[in-house]
């Protein structure tokens, strides 16, 4: 009887792991692909068979096999596109470091500014060029300021400004489009024909002059658009043609740049309108209200009640006769009866003070019958 079970026991052992080893092999083939064959089927004969060294047979909370990428499959995933051959510039992980580096926190208010500058320039060049001028915004973005320099078409002109309450400078750019154009109807040329370009040139002092007319317009409509945020006044600097001259910023420092278009008629061009972000930092925290005049969740009621409540507060003057430097010892030693002569005259002036700043110097007199100090002079400068 002892011989039947183990008989029993043995064959159902044996059917179990029949049934084991076709579903794992039936999962190594349907994770390896169908392309595999053979070497699925034998990938899962092993495991099985290691399996059943262990003692353990794969069941539903068996781990399922982990397949590690490859290099391009990374870069595919990155979003890059490797050359010829599989030729591969610049890996996956080096474009996400470098696109990292112009992520920067969005100024709302400077998009109300850069609109503001699109209405009012619309005016003064109509009133400059006595033409029918329409001034589009075509974009804002964050650049780098080298990769903004190796793209820019050229010939062109950039024009170099500063801010000088912000200290710092931007660039504004012309392109060869918009040079010829606003020299054509500055200078009187006819409607409905297209401006002659003359590539491989120089520009002449007349073209570099009209330009420089059209900069400082521009510039003055700028500070116009930022008057009512906060003073700005932008100058005109100096006007180049080789972008490498034109370097205001670092390659690697971001700045926002504002691609204006520019139409008169059938004539026309580009504006490009840069500001690294290091001239924009003393009025960060104005660009980033949400609308003009946002005080960030403050009671305005409470801190005018709380100025008006101030003028009613009573503070302590004291009016200083003399001051005298001694020695601890001197001090400690005094008693009852010590006179403490003062340098001081009958007519000589007392300072009044409050908190340890000197504020009035006046002199000291009676009024009904009372000390009395006389104010004769303010001080402008504490401790003056």
């Amino acid at each position: 009887m002892s011989t039947e079970p183990q008989g029993a026991e043995g064959g159902s052992d044996a059917a179990d792991a029949e049934r084991l080893a076709a579903e794992w092999a039936a999962m190594a083939a349907a994770g390896t692909g169908g392309g595999e064959g053979e070497g699925g089927a034998a990938a899962g004969e092993e495991g099985f068979a290691a399996a059943g060294e262990g003692g353990e047979g794969y069941g539903a909370g068996a781990p399922e096999p982990t397949r590690v990428l490859n290099q391009a499959e990374i870069d595919s995933l990155m979003g890059f596109e490797g050359g010829e051959n599989g030729a591969q510039d610049v890996s996956g992980i080096d474009r996400l470091v470098s696109a990292g580096l112009v992520s920067y926190e969005r100024l709302p208010m400077l998009e109300v500014v850069f609109d503001r500058l699109v209405r009012i320039l619309s005016t003064s060049l109509r009133n400059l060029t006595s033409d029918n001028v329409e001034v589009s915004l075509d974009n804002i973005a964050s650049l780098r300021f080298g990769d903004y320099l190796n793209s820019i078409p050229l010939p062109a002109m950039l024009a170099v400004f500063r801010a000088e309450e912000w200290d710092n400078h931007g660039l504004l750019m012309v392109d060869s489009a918009m040079i010829y154009s606003i020299v054509d109807v500055l200078l009187g040329g006819r409607r409905g024909t297209a401006p002659m370009r003359v590539d491989g040139r120089p520009y002449t002092t007349i073209e570099r002059n009209l330009v420089q007319r059209l900069v400082e317009q521009v510039l003055s409509d700028l500070s116009a658009a930022f008057a009512p945020l906060c003073p700005a006044r932008f100058t005109f600097d100096r006007l180049e043609v080789n972008p490498r001259f034109a370097a205001v910023s670092r390659d690697s420092n971001a700045c926002i740049v504002v691609k204006l278009r520019i139409e008169m008629d059938d004539r026309g061009g580009r504006l490009d309108l840069l500001i690294p972000y290091a001239t924009l930092e003393p009025v960060r925290e104005l660009l980033l209200q949400q609308f003009m005049g946002e005080k960030f969740g403050r009671d305005s009621i409470w801190e005018n009640h709380l100025a008006e409540e101030l003028w009613q507060t009573e503070v302590a003057l004291e009016a200083v006769l003399d001051e005298q430097a001694m020695r601890l010892g001197d001090v400690m030693a005094f008693e009852p009866g010590r006179q403490l002569v003062l340098n001081i005259g009958r007519d000589a002036p007392v300072r009044l003070r409050c908190g340890g700043i000197d504020l009035f110097l006046g002199r000291v007199g009676r009024r009904q019958g009372r000390v009395a100090v006389r104010v004769d002079k303010v001080l402008k400068q504490y401790g003056g």
